[in-house]
């Protein structure tokens, strides 16, 4: 039987969430956590590639050290090159404003805006570095590995349920609506919500109808007999 991409349902989706950001204990770690959990939420509401996330530049993100309104993904990050934009959710906005407060704790200098966005000490995250911070965070917080792309999948899924799939296929990036097309399939989530208003349901039929008694039709009266022709001529062949 054909089913759709694997996704997260809601609940594991703030579990992953939660145990990427509670994984600081000192400042050092704290800022560590609070990056990984901007890198996840951008997967998971914003739909983006592990390719497009490690490519980000910080002014990708901020426009005058405020968090841009739409990311637009450029041609040379994606590996269709098909550019395309994202509005920026509300909650996914709080979490890059946090991510920047903890970037200017970092450093007593002004924040260079063109360097790339998610970085360690010895340089630009990799795509491999990305899918060992969420695998592990999978780990710890649903007991089994989360691959990067799994967050894209549970972004497209959600939103295939509340707009048309044109849409969901210029949010994605992808050149052709096939590829959007796989996300048709029910999650968990619509499976869940399918047998919680199933058991809502009273499990009785519902009475027929009951239509008012008419009164029985009383037939005109016959007159017996062959009536007389009219005085005006012959009668028409019809009415109509």
């Amino acid at each position: 039987m054909s089913k759709g991409p694997p996704t997260l349902d809601s609940n594991d989706s703030e579990k992953l969430l939660d145990a990427l950001l509670s994984n600081g204990h000192t400042c050092k770690k704290m800022r560590k956590a609070v990056r990984n959990h901007c890198m996840a939420l951008l997967m998971l509401e914003a739909g983006l590639r592990v390719g497009e996330l490690v490519s980000l530049r910080l002014c990708d993100l901020f426009f005058n050290t405020v968090p841009v309104r739409t990311i637009f993904i450029k041609p040379h990050m994606t590996k269709n090159k098909v550019e395309h934009s994202i509005p920026v959710s509300p909650r996914l906005a709080e979490t890059l404003a946090s991510f920047l407060q903890s970037l200017a704790l970092e450093t007593k200098h002004p924040i260079d805006f063109d360097v790339f966005a998610f970085r360690t000490s010895q340089g630009n995250l990799t795509t491999r570095q990305v899918e060992r911070i969420i695998c592990t965070a999978g780990w710890k917080a649903l007991n089994r590995p989360v691959h990067p792309h799994i967050l894209r999948h549970t972004f497209a899924s959600r939103l295939m349920r509340i707009t048309s799939s044109s849409t969901v296929q210029q949010l994605l990036g992808h050149k052709y609506l096939t590829s959007t097309q796989i996300y048709c399939h029910p999650n968990e989530d619509d499976k869940r919500h399918a047998i919680e208003e199933a058991s809502a349901q009273p499990n009785q039929s519902q009475p027929t109808e009951q239509h008012p008694q008419q009164e029985p039709h009383q037939a005109a009266p016959v007159h017996p007999g062959p009536q007389p022709a009219s005085q005006s001529g012959p009668q028409s062949a019809s009415r109509w």
